[in-house]
């Protein structure tokens, strides 16, 4: 048996995930600073995408029928104060739910190192700036 799927079955399988997602989701949809980015999108659908995503991460064979992390969040213009607000719920929602160290771990890992599918730089979100020459 791989060590993720261990993880997985530590924390009782996916059964076990299944409401600890739901509980992050609503948390993060319902949060004041980053809840907005979530604004019509259908809630059991984004559940059940998490849920896959993470009982994947944690060595599940959950098939994942999401997108690919940038295609997904591409309209989206992410900033890294609005992602570490998320990995913040994340892992409020994990301790609050008694989540196993290795696997609340493992979670926060695979979401961090995600990052960089995720977060916009600070440039790409910044209005242009005008040309050298018209510059007073």
């Amino acid at each position: 048996m791989a060590d993720d799927q261990k993880l997985l079955d530590g924390m009782g399988g996916v059964d076990a995930l299944r409401p600890v997602i739901s509980d992050f989701i609503d948390r993060v949809v319902n949060d004041v600073m980053i809840g907005f980015h979530f604004n019509g999108v259908d809630r059991d659908v984004l559940k059940q995408r998490e849920l896959e995503f993470t009982a994947r991460a944690l060595g599940g064979d959950l098939p994942y029928s999401g997108r690919g992390m940038r295609q997904a969040h591409a309209q989206h213009p992410i900033l890294p104060g609005q992602f570490y607000r998320r990995l913040t719920i994340l892992r409020e929602t994990l301790e609050a739910h008694g989540v196993p160290g290795p696997v609340r771990d493992a979670i926060l890992l695979h979401t961090e190192r995600l990052r960089g599918q995720i977060v916009q730089s600070m440039d790409a979100c910044s209005p242009p700036r005008p040309p050298a020459d018209d510059v007073e």
